[in-house]
């Protein structure tokens, strides 16, 4: 029934599987790629007819994490899984990346590659075993797919690289690098770094290119036996040549002419003028294909142009970033404000300090769990002059803002160094290239206006690519069209000591590590030179939380008190918000933080709690509030919510007949701790005290006969 075939090698320390003929088999390539226990079923399908009148390729990647696969259930009211999570949008983006510039130029065809993750044991991250099983999934379909590609996630510790760390690794590396590529080379990485050199950056990229190269090998020993006959794709119609040439013999003057125009809005009107002047001499027919033709002319002109002169759209040189002005305080309610404009790309980016009750609860397959650092980035469309529906943040928008929280991440303080929940928005209000790099930089600008007390400060840029054969030329901090006509999109994020993220995409087959090697260098000089000019606004982080930040004030109890704060049902501590304004937030191990802009209210609320968890002191004389009368005496509320008797001996020197004849319940009276009974509980006497100083009347008595100890006189309100 089954035609099953199946390859696995060691790989990492642990055994990579790949299967395909079992599962899925109306899709045009499915594969099972095991990893560990880790199990993601991966599939590629693609219509056999192309889209008509579209001038793209029409691709979908979607990873799905089942939670099923950790033995869990889902949350929520629906029990099932909802709309993709982070995590997941992410990991779509990392198969993407690198598949996408790997099919054939004139494939138009509707395709859709979909990774589920179907067991999950909690050590190996299911993102590798993912792109590895999408690869094969592909090479595997008879699909025009140019691979395969292998994936690897690189480690460094101790001075050494580390291949495949798991989940529990992570926690002790100085790097966490997933990177994809062919034979060839390289075609994506994505990274987060503790500030580690360029050269251990470029080792790391060798060393994965390296290892991944098993993976390959392996999919291409099971594609041997197991692939399907590969499609046909048409060559390129001669119509289309012909058009190319003459859409390039009527436009090129004007598009050349546009070209050179430096500023944005400028160039953007006179290539939309030359593009109506190109379509106003073609048919109806020719007029449909054209956006190719002049996309194409545009790309000849300006890549040509930039190898040719090494001058750029701008008239900068391969190495100059673009003037740079940096603010700090621009906002006067926010807690801290910064807006970084760079050329034409402009960020307005916001810090909000919070406590703990505005952490983030993840709930990911590996458990769940809470979120100091939050980073939303978002890009509304006037940023680049057009009108469109605002929408909720699309995969673009979750990956540059995933990127600008890994490049500031590292140089972070502790929790216990600055116990705020940090949430971080930065609004794209200009946008020509690298917008992303722009949140980096004002990301740590504002960050340092808030008095969040960052290591270093940090900055991004992003490098380009033009390469035609063996001539190239690398470019520093590139413009969108930059981006847009050319062969790469290299971010590169630190501080003065070294790189915190590294961002790469290829949109060719593949790149030297001589390329990366160059990129690399010529991006340190540019984040070197951009980092002196935020210097200009703010060097480090000021002293003091703005007026309008809550102040957090730290304190522990003993665990075997935060019972009694928290109080039956939360009574206590709701109980103490309520009376002093602020929020408090426990954890299990007895630290509480108090947080409140009321510096006042916020030694209310430490009194109080100081007073709930405080053991009475033999001798010492404090405020209560009687709660209690009975027969015998009174009891009285004088610690926090301890009580103590007071016999009814002890209400006055006098015979007292009856007690409610002396006091009533709700009066505040003070009192003495005289001594404990067997019990532990505490006697308590109004008589020694005077009423109205608090003023102890037997100051010399002997305690020391009662259980606790002695002493006598001591006053504690």
């Amino acid at each position: 029934m089954f035609n099953i075939v199946k390859k696995e090698i060691e790989w990492g320390g642990r055994t990579l599987t790949l299967e395909t003929g079992r599962i899925a088999r109306q899709a045009d390539g499915a594969v099972l790629a095991t990893y560990g226990e880790t199990v993601v079923l991966c599939t590629a399908v693609a219509q056999r007819t192309p889209k008509p009148g579209i001038d793209f390729f029409p691709l979908t990647v979607n990873y799905q994490e089942k939670t099923f696969a950790a033995g869990k259930i889902p949350g929520g009211f629906f029990k099932r899984e909802g709309r993709p999570a982070e995590k997941e949008v992410l990991t779509s983006r990392l198969i993407d990346r690198p598949i996408r510039p790997l099919f054939h130029k004139n494939f138009r065809n509707e395709t859709q590659v979909i990774c589920t993750v179907i067991s999950h044991d909690l050590e190996n991250d299911p993102d590798i075993v993912a792109m590895v099983g999408a690869s094969a999934a592909l090479t595997l379909s008879g699909i025009p797919f140019l691979g395969p590609i292998g994936g690897a996630r690189v480690g460094y510790k101790a001075g050494e690289y580390v291949l495949n760390p798991t989940t529990f690794d992570l926690e002790e590396t100085e790097l966490d690098l997933v990177m994809a590529g062919t034979q060839e080379g390289v075609l994506m990485v994505e990274s987060e770094a503790q500030e580690l050199s360029e050269e251990v950056m470029l080792g790391a990229v060798k060393f994965g290119h390296e290892q991944m190269q098993a993976v390959i090998n392996l999919i291409i020993d099971m594609a041997e036996e197991a692939a399907k006959e590969p499609w046909n794709i048409p060559e390129t119609p001669q119509e289309v040549i012909d058009l190319n040439e003459k859409v390039a013999k009527i436009g090129e003057a004007d598009f050349r002419d546009a070209y050179k125009e430096t500023v944005k809005q400028v160039r953007v009107e006179k290539l939309s003028a030359a593009k109506e002047a190109v379509l106003s001499q073609l048919s109806d027919d020719e007029t449909a294909i054209a956006g190719g033709a002049m996309k194409s002319l545009e790309k000849d002109i300006v890549r040509k142009d930039i190898l040719k002169t090494g001058q750029r759209i701008d008239g900068r040189d391969t190495k100059t970033v673009r003037p740079i002005d940096a603010q700090v305080s621009i906002l006067p309610r926010s807690h801290g404000s910064a807006l970084f404009t760079r050329g034409e790309t402009q960020a307005m980016v916001v810090t909000t300090l919070g406590t703990g009750q505005d952490e983030q609860i993840i709930d990911a397959l590996e458990g769940d769990y809470r979120e100091h650092f939050l980073l939303h980035y978002n890009f509304p469309p006037y940023s680049v002059g057009e009108a469109s529906f605002l929408r909720s943040p699309g995969r673009r928008e979750i990956g540059h803002g995933k990127l600008a929280w890994r490049a500031i991440r590292p140089l972070l303080p502790s929790k216990e160094d600055f116990p705020y929940t940090i949430r971080i928005v930065s609004e794209i209000t200009e946008s020509n290239g690298s917008s992303s790099m722009a949140t980096v930089c004002g990301t740590s600008l504002a960050m340092m206006d808030a008095a969040v007390p960052l290591k270093r400060p940090v900055a991004g840029i992003a490098m380009g690519l033009i390469k035609e054969g063996d001539d190239f030329a690398v470019l520093s901090d590139i413009l969108g069209d930059e981006d847009h006509l050319g062969d790469m999109d290299f971010k590169v994020a630190g501080t003065d000591e070294g790189v915190t993220s590294l961002q790469m995409d290829i949109k060719i087959t593949s790149i030297t590590p001589e390329i990366m090697e160059i990129a690399l260098a010529q991006a340190k000089d540019g984040r070197i030179h951009i980092l002196g000019e935020m210097a200009k606004a703010l060097t480090e982080g000021r002293d003091e939380v703005s007026a309008h930040a809550p102040r957090i004030t730290t304190m522990s109890v003993p665990k075997d008190k935060i019972r009694e704060v928290i109080g039956t049902g939360g009574k206590v501590i709701r109980e103490i918000c309520e009376e002093t304004g602020c929020k408090i937030d426990i954890d299990d191990e007895g630290t509480i933080k108090i947080s409140s802009i009321d510096l006042e209210a916020t030694e209310k609320a430490m009194d109080w709690i100081k007073g709930i968890v405080a053991e009475p002191e033999l001798g010492v004389i404090y405020n209560g509030k009687v709660v209690k009368c009975v027969d015998f005496g009174a009891f009285v509320n004088f610690l926090g919510a301890k009580d103590g008797l007071v016999h009814i001996s002890q209400i006055k020197p006098d015979r007292v007949e009856k007690v409610s004849d002396e006091i009533s319940e709700g009066d505040a009276v003070k009192v003495k701790v005289i001594g404990f009974d067997d019990r532990g509980k505490v006697k308590l006497s109004m008589k020694v005290v005077n009423q109205e100083t608090g003023e102890d009347l037997e100051p010399d008595q002997d305690l020391s006969g009662s259980s606790g100890g002695g002493g006598g006189g001591r006053r504690r309100g």
